[in-house]
């Protein structure tokens, strides 16, 4: 019987850490400089939590932005917990590490995309940050399935 080695099931749990301690960081910290995060998730994942009102108005994916007025950043080894500011009224959200399908810091260039195993298309919503207001800088997509190089992300 021959046994082959999941690399794309051990990159996930990586990339899933590294947001876990790119999170807990800024937790302890606060936000560095122009650091900001573009996060959508799988809101019908089991384990998210969010509004009814939100989980009706993105059924499927849903793109948070954490910039300028976040609270209650809680990091834990499943998901994260934090209080977000939807037109002036705070949510809370828990969103698991393995409903993200994309985290993206644009203020460095830094992205990570998790593939799922089934085709689906991207949907057309803007991204919705704390403060409601519209974004110019999208967070990078992409649909083919290329190897993308780290060091592609990187400042010089």
């Amino acid at each position: 019987m021959s046994r082959e080695i999941d690399y794309g099931n051990l990159m996930h749990t990586a990339m899933r850490g590294l947001i876990r301690t790119v999170l807990q960081d800024v937790a302890d910290k606060g936000l560095p400089g122009s650091h900001h995060f573009f996060i959508t998730f799988d809101t019908t994942h089991p384990d998210a939590q969010l509004a009814d009102w939100l989980r009706d108005r993105y059924p499927g994916e849903m793109t948070v932005v954490m910039q300028h007025w976040y609270d209650n950043l809680e990091v834990g080894e499943d998901g994260f917990g934090i209080t977000l500011n939807f037109g002036d009224a705070p949510e809370p959200l828990y969103i698991p590490y393995d409903s993200i399908a994309t985290f993206v810091d644009p203020s460095v260039e830094f992205g990570l995309r998790f593939e799922s195993a089934e085709d689906h298309d991207d949907d057309d919503d803007d991204p919705l940050d704390e403060t409601g207001e519209d974004h110019d800088d999208e967070p990078p997509t992409s649909t083919d399935g290329e190897v993308v190089s780290l060091d592609s992300f990187r400042k010089n």
